[in-house]
């Protein structure tokens, strides 16, 4: 089998093969190093690449597999991670100057439970910096360029994880979602992403953006995939006081089940004007293929929705400011060379090391948290996101997952939104009330635009029902074609 037909493979297809010797892990991990040096110069998916450490691993692989020994589900396939995410050794730098030079020196605990299982890590993918943007332009490194088509963005934060996905460097990769930067990116390149409930996943060793709202969550070709990577990291940790002590399901299984019966709520704000008429007709068959496979459809409102931009970007920014604080200068990271004294020397720094994006929003947060303005604005967020809560738990009392347009449009020209922060902010609209919630969402792929860009549908559940939300996805997904076609780049 030659190498381009073996990276298009599923991480679980991938997996079979291995088991089955029909390929080893230092094959599977070589193959896709040579995919990534094939289109990334183009692609511009990845930061940094960690080949020594994943061939290491896909020899402990391939000995396990040589002595007849048992190997986790996931085991030797390859993988990427965001580059907020520590892993020992290894450059952290979300893609920002102020961290260019900064090595971690422990693992998250996604890495870990990742290296535990054996899973092949091959780089640092690219990203908006500090996860801050919708378009993946931030990075203070190069732009990510949607594998679809070069001249589109493959949307943000998480760009770089879902455009190595969707070109084929990697089968699996890891995001982080804080209002919607998996879910989003997904939708403009045509893959599965996922966001779990918040606390489900452990957030020790990501680097903060909005700690109320942040979460890692996996990318794949496929639903199963995804099942089996959400259950590989999910689970309670000491190290973080957010993390839910709750058994973690077997997903792989449970979304195998049929959906007959299933309650399917639509939100009919986010199908009115402002969708994309491709957009609204993709999500339309959505519904009826749904009607086919036997679910029940039930029209659903969110009165408060149209409040979740503001809130979102009061709580976003007054928390970024918080977290990016220690990004001083003087423990780690970039530190200007052209200071007089102290001050001056943090100011330069923080001048030197943020992009713009990064900087506007740290003066947003910081005004929203100053004295006289905390109860005006950050209170009152809190205060709303807590209805827009209580608006969810009206709507599942009447369905089971909620659908809707992962983004109104599908993706735009690199380029063409930079100059418009606002119209930016509002490519979130149907992605960040699932962070404000503290629900499970998911974006997976249910058409293409008539210029062959792809579409995705979000599916959002109760939280803690990250089981129903997949099997609605999965049974989706079987009755439909639109997974099983791949960029070609």
């Amino acid at each position: 089998m030659s190498y381009k037909d073996l990276i298009k493979k599923t991480a679980f297809e991938q997996h079979k093969m291995l088991v089955n010797k029909e390929v080893s892990s230092v094959e599977l991990v070589n193959a896709h190093f040579e995919r990534i040096e094939e289109v990334d110069g183009k692609l511009g998916a990845f930061n940094s690449l960690t080949r020594d450490a994943a061939i290491e691993t896909a020899k402990k692989v391939d000995n396990k597999i040589k002595n007849g020994e048992d190997i986790p589900v996931l085991a030797g396939v390859p993988l990427a991670l965001k580059d907020n995410m520590n892993m020992i050794g290894s450059y952290t730098t979300a893609s920002s100057k102020i961290l260019s030079n900064f090595v971690s020196p422990y693992d998250a605990t996604v890495t870990k439970k990742l290296k535990e299982n054996l899973v092949p890590i091959v780089g640092k993918a690219n990203m908006d910096e500090f996860a801050m943007g919708s378009s993946n332009e931030n990075s203070s490194t190069k732009p990510v360029h949607n594998p679809w088509d070069l001249n589109k963005v493959p949307g943000g934060s998480s760009g770089g994880s879902a455009a190595a996905v969707a070109a084929c460097e990697v089968p699996l990769s890891l995001g982080s979602d804080t209002g919607g930067s998996i879910r989003l990116p997904a939708s403009f390149c045509g893959i599965v992403g996922v966001k779990p409930t918040y606390g489900r996943v452990s957030r020790y060793g990501l680097i903060a953006f909005a700690s109320s709202l942040d979460q890692i969550g996996p990318f794949s070709r496929s639903v199963e995939d995804s099942a089996l990577l959400l259950e590989t990291i999910s689970g309670h940790d000491p190290k973080d006081s957010t993390s839910l002590n709750i058994e973690v399901p077997k997903y792989s299984e449970l979304i195998k089940k049929e959906i007959k019966g299933l309650k399917v709520g639509v939100i009919t704000e986010l199908l009115s004007d402002g969708v994309s008429p491709e957009v609204k007709s993709s999500i339309e068959n959505a519904i009826q293929k749904y009607k086919e496979l036997g679910a029940e459809i039930v029209e659903v409102s969110l009165p408060l929705l149209k409040y979740s931009i503001g809130v979102y970007y009061i709580i976003a920014t007054a928390e970024a400011s918080s977290n990016l604080a220690r990004f001083d200068g003087v423990r780690y990271g970039h530190r200007t060379k052209d200071a007089k004294n102290l001050i001056e020397m943090y100011c330069k720094t923080r001048a030197e090391g943020f992009g713009d994006e990064v900087k506007r929003r740290i003066m947003l947060g910081t005004y929203a948290l100053s004295s006289g303005y905390y109860d005006a604005y950050y209170k009152k967020a809190q205060q709303v996101r807590h209805l827009i809560k209580n608006d969810f738990d009206k709507v599942f009392a009447q369905a089971d997952v909620i659908i809707c347009p992962t983004c109104p449009y599908t993706a735009f020209e690199i380029g063409s939104k930079v100059q418009d922060p606002l119209s930016m902010y509002l490519t979130d609209i149907g992605t960040i009330t699932a962070n404000l919630g503290g629900i499970p969402g998911m974006s997976i792929p249910c058409g293409f635009d008539n210029d062959g860009m792809p579409i995705g549908l979000e599916i959002l559940a109760p939280a803690l029902k990250e089981d129903i939300m997949m099997r609605a996805a999965y049974n989706f997904e079987q009755a439909t074609d639109f997974h099983k076609k791949i960029a070609n780049i």
